[in-house]
């Protein structure tokens, strides 16, 4: 007797916002696979409680609002690329997790004007350190804000889900020590 795999409702949203895009342009049903990226959910502790902000990143070209993330590098895991990432495009740094909180499924506009199916790892960050000197400094615009309005700035559905319901994952890691061996208020 054959199992049939039960689908549940996010997957089933999920795969139809896919479809919906993709049904604009049918021909890139038929062409290749889906493109791997990694991307970074980068997060900060409000205080001592248990509220957070979420960094949402503006892109270079159509500023929309979206989270670092890009493309798989040579010799690096997929968590130290989306770190990379997130230095390189909002200059931050912090504790990644090693395993991915989610993902979600996007078209990207490429430079040849072609569009690519992406399917985007996520890897959550809790920030320790926001640098004013990165790569992309003055090119995008950087913002802390809460895991709903986070959501409500994206434009893709699966990745609003992820924001909106985002809790961290492990605990909370310790803040760095001050120069004397204190710790920072």
């Amino acid at each position: 007797m054959k199992l049939l795999k039960k689908v549940t409702k996010k997957q089933t949203n999920q795969a139809g916002h896919l479809l919906q895009q993709l049904a604009t342009m049918p021909a890139k049903l038929f062409q290749g696979a889906f493109r791997q990226q990694y991307g970074a959910v980068c997060f900060r502790y409000i205080g001592r409680g248990d509220e957070i902000e979420i960094l949402v990143i503006t892109t270079r070209e159509s500023r929309r609002w979206v989270i670092p993330k890009g493309w798989p590098m040579k010799k690096k895991k997929p968590y130290r690329a989306a770190a990379i990432e997130a230095w390189q495009e909002a200059g931050v740094r912090g504790h990644t997790r090693k395993k991915p909180v989610g993902r979600y499924t996007y078209l990207k506009w490429l430079d040849d004007g072609d569009v690519a199916p992406c399917i985007v790892d996520l890897f959550q960050i809790e920030v320790k350190s926001v640098s004013d000197d990165f790569k992309e400094r003055g090119e995008r615009v950087l913002a802390w804000v809460s895991p709903d309005e986070a959501a409500r700035r994206v434009r893709e559905i699966e990745l609003k889900s992820i924001l909106v319901e985002f809790k961290p994952q492990g605990p909370r890691q310790a803040e760095p020590a001050r120069p004397g061996g204190r710790k920072s208020a």
